[in-house]
């Protein structure tokens, strides 16, 4: 174990690349938010409910990023453009931090140009950031976690592995896929000169530290029946239970970008069998590990693999920098990096939304990129993740007039029903500008936040259904409203609002039910 503690420079051309690049993805995010032409994404509406609901643990998700949206709101508000500033930048620190990985694993100006620019330019990472979500944050906490890595084997300091734990620990209470991370840092100090610091008390307090930040949602779980779990199970075996490996790995073209794999996969082998990176070959297998364990799962999406690219793409840079490095192929690096940026243009409508509407439609049936989805859902005219930007404030005024019909005495006595969080969390955000009920829904932790009481409610506000499934609730059902919205999800479209009365079912056993962990 080198007890030598090696200085880290980096060269003033190089810091200046980086702050260029990184400034550059955090523009480019927030004038796109700033002048975005379409709407609050379904799942913002969610965690902007989850925000006012701040507890120890989510049925699909762990609290930090809730919280770290709550300090958010309290900061800049609730419009669109605020909900987005902390992704925003942490896209623009991720693509700095992957710049100083780079740099530490010895890469020069190009390497960290390469590496960021792939990053920068890629569509998952565009699209991960283009909305909050713990996504975003992921992606930060796996850069982060391997620069530490990497500063343990170059200085060898204890203290860094504390450091190293606090991090994977809060990366965890953002998104237990950090464990993926540590899975493969585990298999790094079996495989690799690592080793030797499982003869100190260090990893293992690192472990100790991050199991104890995690603690909190161990707990929650414990004390909700293990939620997460359910949910996880229900997502495979319903959700994504058409998915199978080859999609995992047809995915990964699209989705880190089709030209990122000329920088990707030779950064892999180049960290796995390269004996001047060998003491570097800890990045290559936590990518390795995280990809074999995303191929065991069966199921798994391609994007759960995206904050995993940053470790490979500073292999693949420093690789580039080295084969091309002379006078004599100086031309084909730089063309290499034109080329990245250029296909990163073309393709960042598909995944950031530069363009507005009208216009992408015209755009991606020019490309032929008709609309898909991982969940199978039938799409209309555009992907579902632009369409679930769609209709929501329609959704709102048109329950909110059904809501205004009744008379005075009923409406204390009346709630609203929504299918899906996003119906509900839209409803909730909007109910400060139109008049609304009170908001139920089985669906996810709005379970937990409301239990109808058959003895205060009389009335429900239904969206969506079938008329003869509320019959067999209700004495008497009407069709009140048709919620119409153009470029939605078709299943968000032409939804028939009931109004259901004299409810002859307890309550409480439809809510029981009724829980959908999905």
């Amino acid at each position: 174990m080198n007890s030598e503690i090696r200085p880290f420079a980096i060269s003033s051309n190089t810091r200046i690349a980086l702050f260029v690049i990184s400034a550059f993805t955090l523009i480019l995010h927030l004038s796109t938010n700033m002048f975005a032409s379409y709407g609050i994404f379904r799942d913002e509406f969610y965690y902007i409910a989850c925000s006012n609901h701040l507890a120890a643990g989510y049925v699909d998700q762990p609290p930090l990023s809730i919280y770290l949206l709550a300090v958010s709101r309290w900061i800049f508000g609730d419009s669109l453009f605020a909900i987005r500033i902390l992704p925003s930048i942490t896209a623009a620190v991720s693509v700095y931090f992957t710049g100083l990985l780079t740099a530490r694993i010895g890469g020069r100006l190009f390497a960290v140009l390469i590496a960021c620019i792939t990053l920068a330019f890629s569509p998952i990472f565009l699209a991960m950031n283009s909305f909050f979500s713990m996504n975003s944050f992921d992606q930060f906490f796996w850069v982060l976690s391997a620069y530490f890595v990497v500063k343990i084997i170059q200085e060898n300091k204890p203290s860094l592995w504390m450091v190293l734990g606090i991090v994977i620990g809060l990366g965890m209470l953002n998104k237990i896929s950090m464990a993926w991370f540590g899975a493969g840092l585990f298999a790094a100090l079996i495989f690799t000169p690592l080793r030797t610091h499982l003869k100190t008390p260090w990893p293992y307090v690192a472990a100790i530290i991050s199991l104890v930040i995690f603690s909190p949602f161990i707990i929650w779980n414990v004390t909700h029946d293990f939620a997460h779990m359910e949910f996880m199970r229900n997502a495979s075996q319903y959700k994504y239970s058409t998915l199978t490996p080859i999609d995992f790995m047809k995915g990964q073209l699209l989705l880190a970008g089709p030209l990122t794999i000329l920088v990707w996969l030779p950064g892999l082998i180049f960290l796995l069998l390269s004996r001047s990176l060998k003491e570097y070959r800890v990045l290559g297998i936590i990518f390795l590990t995280t990809f074999i364990i995303l191929i065991i799962n069966w199921h798994s999406k391609p994007e759960y693999l995206a904050a995993a690219y940053p470790l490979v793409y500073a292999g693949g840079g420093v690789l580039i920098e080295r084969l091309f490095t002379g006078k004599r192929y100086g031309w084909i690096k730089y063309s290499f990096a034109v080329l990245i940026v250029m296909m990163g243009f073309i393709a960042m409508p598909m995944a950031l939304p530069v363009l507005p509407v009208g216009t992408f439609i015209t755009y991606s049936k020019f490309l032929g990129m008709s609309p898909k989805n991982s969940e199978h859902k039938e799409l209309s005219e555009l992907p579902q993740f632009y369409a679930d930007r769609f209709g929501w404030e329609e959704l709102a005024a048109d329950v909110s007039k059904v809501y205004e019909s009744l008379p005075d005495s009923e409406k204390a006595v009346t709630v609203v029903l929504a299918s899906n969080y996003g119906e509900a969390g839209a409803l909730d955000y909007y109910s400060t500008q139109y008049k609304l009920p009170e908001v139920v829904c089985p669906h996810n932790s709005y379970w937990y936040w409301a239990k109808p009481d058959s003895n205060k409610i009389k009335t429900v506000i239904i969206i969506g259904g079938n008329l003869d499934d509320h019959k067999s609730a209700c004495g008497s059902v009407t069709i009140a409203a048709v919620h119409k919205a153009k470029y939605s999800m078709p299943y968000e479209n032409n939804l028939p609002i009931y109004i259901c009365r004299n409810i002859y079912r307890s309550l409480k056993e439809i809510w029981q039910r009724s829980r959908t962990f999905i």
